[in-house]
């Protein structure tokens, strides 16, 4: 199997190696610090230490030649090696250098938070070490000094879920063992799509700033000399940091599944920013010299490519209007939770006119800022309760686009599930179901089914639609546009912060484990034979499985045991209608009208 690896190779200085080649007689001349013996006096002769001078000079020029030719002869070795190491052909899926449909790659200007950290705010705030981001920011009406940075949706900077999904967290009970983990990440924090509506406010403003025509008072006056410096969607230096830090976790966690004999495949979309989020993992988990242990596998990641870590790539009908409806119900609510602080920022703009999109793309502006320059101005700028709908906005967005409420939104994830499935069964997809690529996922080279460690990198939509294909009802009830509702359990902050992760850990037990046990040794199991369950894990905290699947049982540790499970799944290709859903002709339907992630009407064609 071709694999990517990096090699060094020492070279000795020049002058040992000039040593090594000359004969020992010549080298002892060169080094010998014992003294000439004295001549007689009387028996000088000029003619003959002329001679000695001369043939001694000439010594020392041909050892000084024969080092500089030798050094040469080596660099150039060394070149001719080095070529031939990078120019070795491997499978462009295993290529990571030079990069392929790399997609944007701009970056932006270097943060310098020691200049321009505005902290502390004052004897009312607590110490807080920034981490590296400047989070212990003065809100307006944060009572309970809660972070707004968990209120920011996907472009939350990763925390784990600080509430969980209503289930406690249970150690495996004695005798039972994990045997395999299927793990799905997102990125991490990034900047702003190329081309977004916060690229084209803050140009804006730059432009104001730069033609003197800026005329802003009080808390935006900040603005008066504003200058846009993101970049376009790469990593930010902390996003690096969520991936390596995630790796670390993960080996402490599952470091005991590796087989050091044995080299993994792990998988990632040819953008930028997966291919450094997953190196950055790999980092953590394994250390610098990770190529030693894992070979990475790039997919492409394009229009009308397929690819199951980027299903919306060839699900036509996910890019256009029909699945719209999360934007179009998040711009209901933003006319809602905006509308005061629209008018105070008109209030401070005479010669600016704030609409209710400005001023959200002001407000989104603060989480880009942040992960990229450490602090952002635009952040207080909001109350906490213009940051807990900001949140919303998000949530409403992907419940709409991504989640149940989006006619879609099984069919983008499906072909992750398909192959999850397949891992599970133990068998390569041989035939084209979905996105998934045929090419790589017929062929146990670049997808294995022996691995017990299985690593994939995603975007947050496409891990919303593998939670939606999935079947995860816990997270169908509708939103409405109105508002939060109460025990709301689709919280994208939750589900798709940046450097968000999803766990399967397959585990194999004794005999059959309680349903309803608790901490205590003695009431872990129940009589039987040997079982096995799938642990859903997002975030660091359990999901139910019964809460989607009545069948896995109202279990207290929201396992589900793997035979129900994977019964359950292979339904769940031909719950996604995957062909109509994507390529057919449907009307779109006002939101809220979806509740399973599938279109409403019937085929026409």
């Amino acid at each position: 199997m071709a694999s990517l690896s990096y090699s060094y190779k020492k070279l000795h200085p020049a002058e040992e190696i000039a040593l090594q080649d000359v004969p020992q007689k010549a080298a002892k001349e060169d080094i010998d610090l014992d003294p000439l013996p004295v001549p007689n006096p009387s028996t000088k002769r000029p003619r003959t230490r002329t001679i000695i001078f001369t043939m001694i000079a000439f010594v020392l020029v041909l050892l000084t030649t024969l080092s500089l030719a030798r050094a040469a002869w080596f660099e150039r070795r060394q070149a001719t090696t080095t070529s031939s190491t990078t120019s070795t052909k491997v499978p462009q899926y295993f290529q990571t250098s030079p990069e392929i449909f790399a997609g944007p790659t701009a970056t932006g200007r270097a943060p310098f938070l020691a200049e321009t950290n505005p902290a502390p705010f004052g004897a009312s705030r607590s110490f807080v070490p920034n981490t590296p981001l400047e989070t212990s920011l003065p809100i307006v009406g944060d009572t309970t000094n809660a972070s707004i940075f968990q209120l920011m949706g996907s472009v939350s900077p990763y925390f784990p879920n600080p509430v969980g999904f209503g289930v406690n967290e249970y150690p495996l009970p004695s005798g039972a063992n994990i045997s395999q983990v299927h793990m799905v990440h997102r990125h991490g924090s990034r900047y702003p799509t190329t081309g977004a509506a916060v690229q084209t406010l803050g140009e804006t403003f730059t432009a104001l700033a730069k033609n003197g025509t800026a005329n802003f008072t009080g808390s935006l006056s900040f603005l008066n000399s504003y200058s846009y410096g993101l970049g376009a969607e790469i990593l930010v230096p902390v996003g690096r940091q969520e991936l390596y830090d995630s790796g670390v976790l993960h080996y402490y966690e599952y470091g005991h599944l590796y087989n050091t004999s044995t080299k993994i495949i792990a998988r990632t979309t040819t953008q930028d920013r997966m291919l450094k989020s997953a190196e950055n993992f790999l980092a953590g988990f394994f250390g610098l010299s990770w190529t030693n242990n894992a070979t990475l596998e790039l997919i492409i990641e394009g229009t009308d490519f397929n690819n199951s870590l980027a299903g919306y790539d060839n699900c036509n009908n996910s890019n256009v209007g029909v699945a719209a409806g999360g934007t179009n119900a998040s711009v209901v609510w933003e006319k809602i939770y905006l509308q005061n602080a629209t008018a105070r920022f008109n209030a401070l703009s005479p010669s600016f006119n704030w609409t209710i999109a400005d001023t959200y793309n002001a407000q989104t502006l603060c989480p880009y800022e942040t992960v990229a320059f450490g602090y952002s101005s635009f952040c207080d700028l909001f109350t906490y309760q213009e940051w807990q709908g900001f949140e919303y906005s998000i949530d409403l967005s992907f419940a709409g686009n991504n989640y149940f409420e989006s006619p879609t939104g099984r069919a983008v994830g499906i072909g992750y599930v398909e192959e999850v499935l397949a891992r599970l069964t133990n068998h390569t997809i041989t035939s084209a179901t979905a996105q998934d690529n045929i090419t790589l996922d017929n062929n146990t080279v670049t997808f294995p089914l022996n691995q017990t460690l299985y690593f994939d990198f995603s975007h947050d939509t496409n891990i919303a639609a593998i939670l939606t294909a999935f079947g995860l009802k816990q997270f169908a009830p509708v939103l409405p546009t109105s508002g939060p509702p109460p025990n709301q359990q689709l919280i994208v902050s939750h589900l798709q912060p940046f450097g968000a992760r999803v766990d399967i850990e397959i585990i194999n037990a004794p005999q059959p484990v309680a349903p309803n046990r608790t901490e205590v040794a003695n009431t872990s199991y129940t009589a039987g034979p040997p079982t096995s369950y799938v642990h859903f894990i997002i975030n660091q905290r359990t999901l139910p499985l019964g809460a989607s699947f009545p069948s896995c049982g109202n279990r207290t540790d929201g396992w589900c045991e793997l035979s129900t499970f994977i019964t359950i799944q292979q339904q769940s290709l031909a719950n996604a209608t995957y062909n109509y859903a994507c390529n057919g002709h449907y009307p779109p339907v006002p939101y809220g009208s979806l509740t399973n992630g599938v279109p409403q009407a019937t085929a026409t064609s």
